[in-house]
Formats: C-alpha cells, sequence, structure tokens
C-alpha cells in the first residue's frame, strides 16, 4: 500500500486511540485530583456543548481551507489542551476549573478533527489508487482495534503511571496523529476546484447552505438518521441498560467484555467489507448489514444470560461494521465536494449528541419500567429506523455510481 493511504490511516487510528484513552483516563484523573464525581460529571457536561457547536460551525472553515492543515492543527489543539494540564499541575496545581478550561478547549479540535479527516478521505482515494472500499473497510477495522485497545490501555497506564504521565502521553497520540499527518502531500488536501466553486457569501449563508444540502437530500439524511440512532442506541444498551443487568447479576466486571465483543466483531464485518465489498451488491451489503445488526440488538435486548448478551454484541459489531462502511463509501461518492466540512461536521455533531439522549432514555424508562422495559424500548426504536431506512427510496439506489439529481439541492449549488 502506498504512503498516502498509510499515513492517512495510522494518524485516524492513533487519533482515535488516543480520544479513546482520554475518553477513560480523563475521569479517573479528575476524581483522583477533585475526589468529587460530580465534577467529573462537570467536566464532561461542560465538553459537551462546545464539542457539538464546534461540529456544526468549524465545517464552515473546514470548506475553506486546505484539508490535511485542518485535520493536522485540529490534532495540535487537542493535544496542547490534554499537555496543558500536567503543565499546570507542575506549576499551580489543578483544580477543577483547570479541568473544565483545558476540557472545552479540547473539544474544539475532536470533533472538527473526525470532521476534517472525514472531508480528506475522498481525496486519499483519488490519490492513492486504493479502492474506496478496501479503505474503507480497513479504517472502519482500524477503528475497532483502537476503540477496543484504547481503554486497556488507559488502565493499565493509570495503575502503572501517575495521572500526569497519563495526560502526557495521551497528549503525545494526538501530536503523533499530526505529525503522522505531516506525510501526506500538501497538494492531497486542496479541495478540488475543478468539481466545487469556492464558497461565496456570509459564514452564516455557507453554514446554512450546508444544512440545506443535508436536509434537502433523502440520501443523507437517510444515513445521518441511521448514524445517530444506531449511536443513540448503543449508548442506552451499553451506557445504562448492560450495567444495570450485570450489577443485579452480581457480575458488574462483565461489563467491559460487551464493548470486547462489538470491537471484535467490527473488525470482522470491516474486514470482511474491505477484502470482498467491490464483488457483492451494495444493495446486498446493506440489507445484510441492517438486519443483522438488527438481530444483534434483538438479542442482546434479551437479556436471556450474559453469554447471550456477548452473542448478540459480537453481531452488532460485525454487522453494522459492513454497513457503516458501505455507507462511508456512498458518502465520499455523494457529498458534493465543496459542502464535505459542513455537511459531515453537523453528522458528527449530531451523532456526539445521540449517546447522552440515549442513556437518558434508558435511565427513565429503567427508574419507571424496569431495565428490560428499556432494553427493548431502545431496541424498537432502532427496528423503526431500520424499517423506515430499507424502505425509504433514497438507499434503493445505493448500487448507483452517481448520486441522484435531487440529492443536491439547487439552492445550495
Amino acid at each position: 500500500m502506498k504512503l498516502i493511504p498509510v499515513a492517512y490511516l495510522a494518524s485516524y487510528t492513533l487519533s482515535l486511540l488516543g480520544n479513546s484513552i482520554a475518553g477513560v483516563a480523563l475521569p479517573l484523573i479528575v476524581l483522583q485530583v477533585t475526589g468529587s464525581a460530580l465534577g467529573a460529571g462537570w467536566v464532561a457536561a461542560a465538553t459537551a456543548v462546545p464539542a457539538v457547536l464546534a461540529g456544526l460551525f468549524m465545517g464552515v472553515v473546514i470548506d475553506r481551507i486546505n484539508r490535511r492543515t485542518s485535520s493536522i492543527v485540529t490534532d495540535l489543539v487537542s493535544a496542547g489542551a490534554v499537555a496543558a494540564l500536567p503543565v499546570v499541575d507542575a506549576v499551580t496545581g489543578l483544580e477543577l476549573g483547570w479541568f473544565v478550561l483545558f476540557g472545552i478547549i479540547g473539544s474544539l479540535g475532536d470533533v472538527p478533527g473526525m470532521t476534517a479527516r472525514d472531508a480528506l478521505l475522498p481525496a486519499i482515494v483519488r490519490h492513492s489508487g486504493v479502492s474506496a472500499e478496501r479503505l474503507m473497510g480497513t479504517r472502519e477495522g482500524l477503528g475497532a482495534v483502537a476503540l477496543l485497545a484504547g481503554p486497556a490501555a488507559a488502565g493499565t497506564l493509570m495503575a502503572v503511571f501517575d495521572g500526569s504521565t497519563v495526560l502526557w502521553i495521551t497528549a503525545a497520540t494526538s501530536l503523533g496523529a499530526a505529525l503522522i499527518t505531516l506525510l501526506i502531500p500538501h497538494r492531497v488536501g486542496v479541495i478540488d476546484t475543478a468539481v466545487a466553486a469556492a464558497p461565496t457569501g456570509s459564514s452564516w449563508r455557507q453554514f446554512t447552505d450546508g444544512w440545506r444540502v443535508l436536509a434537502g437530500s433523502r440520501f443523507l439524511a437517510t444515513v445521518t438518521l441511521i448514524a445517530v440512532v444506531s449511536v443513540f442506541v448503543l449508548a442506552g444498551l451499553q451506557g445504562l441498560v448492560l450495567p444495570v443487568y450485570f450489577l443485579d447479576a452480581g457480575r458488574p466486571e462483565q461489563v467491559g467484555f460487551v464493548l470486547t465483543a462489538i470491537a471484535a466483531g467490527m473488525l470482522l464485518g470491516a474486514g470482511t467489507y474491505a477484502a470482498a465489498g467491490p464483488r457483492v451488491s451494495r444493495r446486498f451489503w446493506l440489507l445484510t448489514g441492517i438486519a443483522g445488526t438488527t438481530a444483534g440488538f434483538a438479542v442482546v435486548a434479551g437479556l436471556v444470560a450474559p453469554w447471550a448478551v456477548f452473542a448478540g454484541a459480537f453481531l452488532v459489531g460485525a454487522f453494522s461494521g459492513l454497513s457503516s462502511s458501505l455507507l462511508g463509501v456512498l458518502m465520499i461518492e455523494r457529498v458534493p465536494e465543496a459542502f464535505r466540512g459542513r455537511v459531515m461536521g453537523t453528522q458528527n455533531a449530531i451523532t456526539t449528541a445521540a449517546p447522552p439522549a440515549g442513556i437518558m432514555l434508558a435511565a427513565v424508562l429503567t427508574e419507571y419500567g424496569s431495565v428490560r422495559v428499556a432494553a427493548i424500548a431502545v431496541t424498537v426504536v432502532w427496528t423503526v429506523t431500520a424499517i423506515v431506512a430499507l424502505r425509504s427510496r433514497a438507499l434503493r439506489t445505493v448500487d448507483s455510481v452517481t448520486a441522484p439529481a435531487e440529492e443536491v439541492p439547487a439552492s445550495a449549488q
């Protein structure tokens, strides 16, 4: 494989690994420093809103400048925000306010960084000679590895090193991602003016134009719905239903194995698509992926036994790995070049906001019903979404290389 796709995949994996480590390590460090669970909650809440807003509005910037540059800058912002914490700790000592401040600064790099890499992906395909199916399947598989390794690495690091050292290591992953992205030639990140006119009008006009493209496209709206509901349901199950279930069963230590099963399944599903994607019709991959994911959620929601939960989680990972890889390829083909930052930024922002909502719904249903009621309810949400998506006319054209004309609203062209 050539340097360009290798550098892209390595940078993507390292950045995601850093975020995965930070997601586990930072709350633990906040607890160690402040001794307050409420303090850890305040940090999470304070960084969530800026992350969503940054994802929404930074897409305008990503559509204006070199997308390789955007990716590097966002990684440097994330690295700097994390590295600032041990520096402050050495100078004045850490307090809750410092965690909130640098958490907010770091959140300005996380979702925009994800968006910058997504927007850069079509150019990687064009300049590398690697098929979109192989590249997307490989990326999804590496993402599963990063999500699997991150929590384990965080736990190991917290057991071996003090909090400041762990923060330096976490910052180094983002810095490493930025340095690896430098290996991608600058020209790769240049927006293709042959197919995308330069953005015009005020920043607000450009932002609303991006919304028009997303909302006015049946395909993009449907794909966004699938992604958001998938994260919503998974968060509800993994973030509340399963912890309660395993706690009631006297096996709280087994909660982490659910993530392991999902990641292992995603690695298999994404790897299968990377190897065989172009050989089978896209409609087949779509139907198989969504139907299999639905079956997996149903097995998990049954809460029959721990082994059944693990099996269902593996099915969810495997089949969602298939469908998410396919939908990623379709996004490469169908999102207009001039609007990639804004469209994908909006999608990533909404997806970032979905997990708390899923956990909250599951919490309310568990409190006023039961954990089984919550499990069944969130699974029904996914099932209805899956039926609507599969019946949608927008996804009947997945075997077409070019998007239907109505996919790009005339008002935003």
